[in-house]
């Protein structure tokens, strides 16, 4: 069974005989992938009211429990954006009512950040649809692939981070 990489792959061998194109066997694939998650991704969040990155902040404050909260620069910091960024995707959130701000109690310079109800009906709503598209495109590998598939990955990405 061929695929678009497969014919990437032979014609640079062609071209480009005197260079190892290997890595395109596995990167290539990766990178077209991403879009097609990129697509899912959107398409789950949009159907419940969310962009990509409302999700990304939504979804941190729901997995860290009740009273599913964390301090605004936490949540800079685990969604790999710069604070500013964030408090602009803050003031977003709190205007749609899916989260509230206030001081820490115990230093005012520190904010942070609840989830609400709307909030969390909303992320929960949204990620179930991104399971069950997730699970769809999973379908296709065994359990063994797919066990497989996720630790090689995991290798890649510490390579990765390095």
């Amino acid at each position: 069974m061929h695929d678009e990489v497969d014919e990437i792959v032979a014609a640079w061998r062609r071209e480009r005989p005197d260079l190892d194109v290997e890595p395109l066997q596995v990167l290539s694939r990766i990178s077209r992938l991403a879009a097609v998650l990129d697509v899912r991704r959107a398409d789950a969040f949009v159907g419940h009211g969310l962009q990509a990155h409302e999700f990304d902040v939504l979804s941190v404050l729901r997995r860290s429990g009740e009273p599913f909260e964390r301090t605004a620069g936490a949540l800079a910091t685990l969604t790999h954006v710069t604070t500013g960024t964030m408090t602009s995707r803050l003031d977003r959130l709190v205007a749609r009512g899916f989260v509230t701000r206030r001081p820490d109690p115990g230093d005012g310079r520190i904010v942070r950040v609840r989830l609400s109800d709307v909030g969390r009906e909303h992320v929960d709503a949204a990620f179930a649809a991104l399971l069950r598209s997730e699970q769809q495109l999973l379908a296709t590998l065994d359990a063994t692939q797919s066990t497989e598939l996720a630790a090689s990955l995991r290798s890649l990405l510490r390579a990765a981070k390095l």
